[in-house]
């Protein structure tokens, strides 16, 4: 089944990923997240697969494979802060099936097929993958390599190499600014689409 929800304005439907930003300005704690958001190459440290219904994402967090349950339309960490050890600001929506020419009946199974596909891990205990070198690891998986594999499966390709550093050694990894970088987005404030 698909949903439609808003964060902070920007309009999601099942299968739509959210790009964050670790840390947040607010809190010593967020502030130390920032600082190791510094450590992922990109703008975009971290991502979600919005799910439904309401605010309902899956995501890899340090806890492994997660549904959560964001309350309300803003995107609030604080208020989940004890289940994701995480905090971090959404800056916009990726919409990896954006332009691709699907009908509507074969882009709904595709948005269904992901999510199944990150439930499932979620119901596997799938924990998290903490070495981003070992992005193929089938046992473990961290939040970018989880969704390029739930699209990967649908015959989708999110790796876009591009933002990121291209040394080989990081070759095989999917970090979270590929995803925002290779599909359509939109940032929070705006409603433009934006590419690349």
């Amino acid at each position: 089944m698909l949903h439609d929800h808003i964060f902070d304005g920007l309009p999601l439907r099942t299968g739509d990923v959210l790009c964050l930003r670790d840390g947040t300005d607010r809190s010593v704690y967020g502030r130390i997240w920032g600082a190791i958001g510094a450590l992922v190459p990109g703008e975009i440290d971290h991502c979600a697969l919005y799910a439904g219904p309401a605010g309902r994402c899956v995501e890899a967090n340090v806890y492994g494979v997660r549904m959560i349950d964001m309350p309300g339309d803003r995107w609030d960490a604080h208020a989940l802060v004890r289940e994701r050890f995480l905090l971090d600001t959404l800056v916009g929506v990726a919409y990896p099936l954006a332009g691709r020419g699907f009908s509507d009946t074969e882009e709904n199974r595709i948005r269904e097929a992901v999510v199944a596909y990150c439930i499932e891990q979620e119901a596997a205990g799938r924990p998290f993958n903490f070495n981003l070198l070992d992005a193929t690891n089938s046992a473990r998986t961290y939040c970018s390599q989880l969704i390029a594999e739930a699209y990967r499966r649908e015959g989708i390709e999110l790796d876009s190499n591009t933002g990121v550093p291209t040394h080989r050694v990081f070759s095989r990894a999917v970090f979270p600014q590929e995803i925002w970088h290779g599909s359509p987005h939109r940032r929070v404030g705006s409603m433009h689409l934006e590419t690349g």
